[in-house]
């Protein structure tokens, strides 16, 4: 008989495999290697589809907002169908709307389709005369007729207010909103709450969900320590890292007792709201006006007292949601020449040359602290700190669970204008040296020299001629992953067992 054990094989150039301990009946094993664990930045559209149900993305659709930011974020074919059928009151048949595109569009229409119905926008219903059709939603119907004609009830920010007397404007917003933000990245590279400042410190609720999101641990020894996911959350832009940190408070939103659909529709209600502009709290209820704090804490909205009935968004809130919202926020602001310096700095600071020097024109704790991920730091000045891209410091970096393309992408997001002018880079998609870029990418290539598939061993055959037949059938149905012949041993994908092990039983029953 073939003894069977559950768990990851890892397989590389060199001709070894997996071992196992004797026994006569299958047995659960843990994996055998445990392979990395990576950041998952999920967007809107992948939030929906894989952390609600049909039932609840029913009950989100009975927000407009949300079913305004769900047809925003839509493919434009996608968009199409909706307001085609959005008005009528009967199912479309399928072949009707496979016909309103060409057919060189087949490809766009098919993955259009599918986003459709896997957010339960549409759903397939049956037509006299037994078509398949197309039926929108009730809820998201009724909520985007509201959207385009008006009606329902009125948002409680909108509420009318009288003239403030210490009006901020988009510079002081910008400002507040970035160092509220910061705030959260200092403390997860180890750089906040150091001056015992209260500018510096972060809320035990926001470190909660630092923790529920796995960028941070608690290690009895370090006490909070950041994780491999935290590595690589720090790489990302602000607006991606602010999304994800609110994708994380928004599943811990039953155990606050907050309900998930206000806290959604609030979220996008800021988002379609305008810069340097101030709303009102008053008619919200305690839930919300408790999110609204915790919104404050993060520096997506400004207040200047708790109980103040006005508030201010900022660009993190008006960005979070889409890249469309945040190329217009920025289109429309007016800075002044240092304003104007000060944010080019942020944006590019960095020159890196074909030695591997980089050249970091900045004093920012944070800024340095996430250089130090990758690089080894040499000197440090006022404005100015220099580092050196090595073998041990970017491999360092990729034990953290920071890939090559998030150091490349770091690189060139935050990459100093002059180096976008330079002839090479004009010429290349990239403005970083290409020696550099691709000596990267070779020392990640050193690390990944192993591929891991979850799979489960067969072994023990009492004979070679069971172990050959398995092995061919498991070869036949393309599920196998590793075998030798000499040991009688072999490895199939996880998928492929229940089907592998039916034809065993089969063929041990038949007396082979």
């Amino acid at each position: 008989m073939a003894d069977t054990k559950s768990g990851r094989y890892a397989n590389s150039n060199a001709n070894s495999g997996p071992s196992g301990s004797s026994s006569s009946t299958p047995t659960n094993i843990s994996q055998l290697v445990q392979g990395p664990a990576n950041l998952e930045c999920k967007d809107f559209q992948e939030y929906l589809r894989t952390r609600q149900t049909p039932e609840t993305l029913e009950k989100l659709y009975n927000y407009p907002p949300i079913c305004l930011a769900v047809y925003r974020d839509l493919p434009e074919i996608a968009r199409q169908f909706i307001i085609r059928i959005l008005f009528v009151d009967q199912p479309v048949p399928q072949a009707v709307v496979s016909s309103w595109g060409a057919q060189r569009c087949a490809k766009e229409q098919q993955e259009a389709t599918s986003c459709l119905t896997s957010l339960n926008v549409w759903r397939v219903t049956a037509i006299p005369g037994g078509l398949a059709a197309w039926e929108l939603s009730p809820t998201f119907k009724k909520s985007v007729r509201q959207i385009l004609l008006g009606g329902g009830k009125p948002w409680p920010m909108t509420n009318t207010l009288e003239k403030d007397s210490k009006p901020r404007d988009i510079a002081f917003l910008d400002s507040y909103a970035m160092s509220r933000w910061r705030c959260v990245l200092h403390y997860m590279v180890g750089t906040g709450n150091r001056n015992g400042t209260d500018a510096e410190a972060i809320s035990p609720d926001a470190v909660r969900i630092l923790l529920h999101a796995n960028l941070m641990k608690r290690d009895e020894r370090d006490g909070i320590t950041i994780t491999r996911q935290g590595f690589q959350f720090l790489l990302l832009d602000t607006r991606a890292q602010v999304w994800h940190f609110m994708m994380q408070y928004l599943d811990t939103c039953e155990e606050r007792g907050i309900s998930l659909p206000e806290c959604l529709s609030m979220l996008f209600q800021l988002s379609f709201s305008t810069l340097g502009r101030d709303y009102s709290s008053e008619g919200m209820s305690n839930q919300m006006l408790a999110f609204l704090q915790h919104l404050r804490e993060f520096g997506l909205v400004f207040q200047r007292k708790r109980k103040e009935g006005r508030f201010y968004p900022t660009r993190l809130a008006l960005n979070v949601t889409s890249k469309e919202s945040a190329d217009a926020a920025t289109a429309i602001v007016t800075l002044s020449a240092s304003e104007e310096e000060e944010r080019m700095q942020d944006r590019g600071y960095i020159v890196v040359e074909t030695n591997y020097r980089v050249y970091a024109y900045t004093d920012s704790p944070l800024q340095v602290a996430v250089l130090g991920l990758f690089t080894e730091l040499l000197y440090r000045f006022p404005n100015l700190v220099v580092g050196v891209l090595t073998r041990d410091s970017v491999r360092q970096a990729l034990r953290g669970g920071i890939t090559a393309e998030q150091i490349i992408s770091y690189l060139e997001q935050y990459a100093h204008p002059n180096m976008k002018l330079v002839e090479s880079a004009i010429n290349s998609k990239s403005c970083l040296p290409p020696t550099v870029v691709d000596q990267i990418k070779l020392w990640e290539m050193e690390r990944n020299r192993f591929t891991y598939t979850e799979g489960v061993v067969y072994n023990q055959f009492l004979s070679t001629n069971d172990f050959v037949t398995l092995r061919d059938y498991a070869q036949s149905i393309q599920v196998l992953v590793w075998q030798n012949e000499k040991t009688r041993t072999m490895v199939v994908q996880k998928n492929g067992h229940d089907d592998v092990k039916r034809y065993w039983k089969k063929y041990s029953k038949s007396g082979g």
